[in-house]
């Protein structure tokens, strides 16, 4: 009597090559909107240079999808779309990522009073816009934090731990936006590049740190991206005469962010979960 053929077991797609993938296609797609509208092929503020740049922004979460089903299939895209509505964490956590950079930026402008003796420039825009442009801007995030910390971060992570996969993440997510300083119509334009790379590196720790502790949540650090985004201008880090992009001009305000950023990540970093596989 004939054997029964058993399916042989499918292997798991190489991590290594598909994360170098996922970086080299995203940074491909972005790169590509982002310089054709720098460059002035497309005005910014033209519907096609807007789609173009809508387009660059979500590419990190289009290519994780796209690259999910093609080595996992059905159920990896479906395990990064789950992730984006584990809600169900505790409330502090929703508090932090509300308020981190908040907190971050009023204590810049404490230090910046007592170290240069008078405060610094404060925003203009009304203090109760801010909750509203948070939340209707937190399922936008989706667009980056599906690629980064959905896709990329716990693949790194697997291979090197969740802190230094946290830290090269941060890295590569910063040059990601590289493009945008040549852009007039982007708020970093004119602004000094390293200043941003070292303050988006901490970034990355703080994220990947609430990631972790809110058992693989994508909401959270879509939370907290919203929340920096639209609070970090209370205290402005922006150089009014602006720089060359790769030069250290930047404001004082910069580079106190820079300072108190990387506190919280050398904290974060000595107290950073393992993932569960």
């Amino acid at each position: 009597m004939k054997a029964l053929d058993h399916p042989r077991p499918v292997a798991a797609p190489p991590t290594a090559k598909w994360v170098i993938g996922f970086f080299l296609l995203t940074f491909a797609v972005t790169w590509t909107c982002f310089v054709s509208i720098a460059a002035g092929a497309l005005r910014a503020n033209s519907p096609a240079g807007q789609a173009i740049a809508l387009l660059g922004t979500f590419a990190p979460s289009i290519v994780a999808l796209l690259l999910a089903g093609v080595g996992e299939g059905g159920s990896g895209v479906g395990a990064l779309l789950r992730s984006v509505l584990r809600w169900r964490v505790s409330w502090r956590w929703y508090l932090f990522a509300a308020g981190y950079m908040t907190a971050v930026k009023l204590s810049v402008a404490l230090v910046h009073r007592v170290a240069l003796g008078a405060w610094p420039r404060f925003g203009t825009e009304p203090l109760y816009l801010i909750p509203v442009a948070i939340l209707l801007s937190t399922p936008v995030q989706a667009g980056e934090e599906i690629g980064w910390r959905g896709y990329a971060l716990p693949r790194l992570a697997s291979r090197m731990g969740l802190g230094p996969a946290s830290v090269l993440l941060g890295a590569i997510w910063a040059l990601w936006h590289l493009p945008l300083f040549y852009i007039p119509q982007s708020d970093t334009y004119h602004q000094s590049f390293p200043a941003y790379a070292l303050q988006v590196t901490a970034i990355s720790v703080a994220i990947a740190w609430l990631y972790g502790h809110t058992g693989k949540s994508l909401l959270l650090p879509m939370l907290l991206h919203a929340a920096i985004n639209n609070s970090k201008d209370i205290v402005p880090s922006a150089s009014a005469a602006g720089t060359t992009t790769f030069g250290l001009n930047a404001s004082p305000v910069a580079w106190m962010t820079v300072a108190l950023l990387w506190v919280f990540a050398a904290l974060f970093l000595t107290r950073m979960p393992k993932l569960d596989s």
